[in-house]
């Protein structure tokens, strides 16, 4: 992505981390529950298990570590989230090479992935804001959009085809490799990064952990910002599922078609993730975010009326064609917009609380359409989720926000 506009030689560190272990994360896309299924035998319950659970604890586990995170330097933090990432995954392919792997461990290192990747995802965000001037963010919250919807689309064919060769246990090691790989990829961005400043008592209280929460309800932009992301993110995961049975059941697709029904409109995430500076630049970013925000609930609904045939495969894949170019849009506006509101010293507990409330409210709302699916019909469910998301618009901010540079003095009794 060469726009001509250079953010420099430490963020492109940062950028080709992000872009190498986003590459490995698509290309093991699906090998958990592969591996479960065919190397373990793993039933259906120990495989909607191992989705939820395994995301739902490694939240929780997350908890404790944005208060931690927060007065320490971030690039060691985010070094070390990427080898803990990288060790965990290789005990997997170890352990198989053993004899002895389990359906615990699979569980285990869910766990410990999924806590890592929401420190990594918080540290990540307070290093930005600190790396980059305001008016940069957005052309490198943009870049980091471009990136992940590109190896979104060449991701999962490659893996695909690497599991079809060599197995699932072949691409969870390409996925630890590229861990390691990011390590290395920020260790040489070099420079001096000072410690943080902590005007707070030096020992972490129990009330510390639930700040970024308090923070994020506190403000009035942030707040609705934080109930829209985390009830659409939520809802619209909790239909893929359903959606699955619906395609590879009911209508009758074959898989190939499954998967390009939702590779192929990945590219309107690339294009709109480079439509999102000139939009800003042109209308505002408050607009942007309130137009494309509402835009994007409008498509999910869509999917109830999925029929069989080509008819059906173009269906589906209109509608996640339109939603995931929104999308590509509404994310790199939305976190920036999240930054330049969230003070300096607040960034890594605001981010992790937030990181932690999307994965669990989507844990949860994946089960209870889990449950809906089997009472009502997949399709039905896929319904209701889509006229609930044409809700979440009336929780976008209603107002701009204003942007803060400074940390704010932390109040009385916190």
């Amino acid at each position: 992505m060469r726009s001509g506009h250079r953010l420099g030689r430490p963020f492109g560190w940062l950028w080709g981390a992000y872009g190498t272990s986003a590459l490995g994360t698509w290309l093991a896309f699906g090998a958990f529950p592969l591996i479960a299924i065919k190397v373990l035998h793993s039933g259906p319950a120990e495989v909607a298990a191992l989705a939820s659970v395994g995301a739902a604890v490694g939240a929780a586990v997350a908890v404790p570590l944005g208060p931690w995170v927060e007065f320490r330097r971030k690039r060691p933090v985010l070094i070390a989230m990427d080898l803990v990432r990288f060790a965990a995954l290789l005990t997997i392919p170890t352990a198989f090479a053993l004899g002895a792997l389990t359906f615990l461990q699979l569980l285990l290192v869910s766990v410990v992935v999924a806590a890592a990747d929401i420190t990594f995802r918080a540290a990540s965000g307070a290093y930005l804001k600190t790396l980059l001037p305001a008016e940069d963010l957005l052309v490198a919250n943009a870049r980091f959009e471009s990136t992940a919807w590109t190896t979104t689309i060449i991701g999962p064919p490659l893996g695909g085809a690497a599991i079809g060769l060599l197995g699932p246990v072949a691409t969870v090691v390409a996925d630890a490799l590229s861990y390691l790989l990011s390590a290395l990829g920020i260790r040489a961005m070099g420079g001096h990064e000072p410690r943080p400043e902590r005007r707070e008592a030096a020992r972490m209280r129990p009330r510390d952990l639930l700040h970024g929460w308090r923070y994020i309800l506190a403000d009035p932009t942030l707040r609705p910002l934080f109930f829209n992301t985390a009830l659409f993110n939520g809802l619209v995961m909790a239909a893929q599922p359903l959606l699955a049975v619906l395609m590879l059941g009911r209508l009758g697709f074959a898989p190939w078609q499954y998967g390009l029904a939702f590779a192929a409109p990945s590219i309107g995430g690339l294009l709109g993730s480079r439509l999102a500076r000139p939009l800003v630049t042109r209308f505002g970013q408050h607009q942007v975010l309130v137009v494309v925000g509402s835009l994007r609930a409008l498509w999910p609904i869509g999917l109830a009326f999925l029929g069989p045939g080509s008819g059906g495969l173009l269906l589906v894949m209109g509608v996640e064609l339109g939603l995931i170019f929104c999308c590509g849009i509404f994310n790199p506006v939305y976190a920036t917009y999240r930054l330049e509101r969230t003070a300096p010293d607040r960034v890594t507990r605001t981010l992790s609380a937030w990181a932690v409330t999307t994965k669990a409210s989507t844990a949860l709302l994946t089960a209870v359409w889990g449950v809906l699916g089997g009472l009502l019909g997949p399709r039905t469910a896929i319904g209701l989720a889509g006229v609930l998301l044409l809700t979440t618009p009336l929780l976008l901010p209603r107002r701009a926000a204003a942007r803060l540079s400074q940390p704010e003095p932390t109040p009385s009794g916190t």
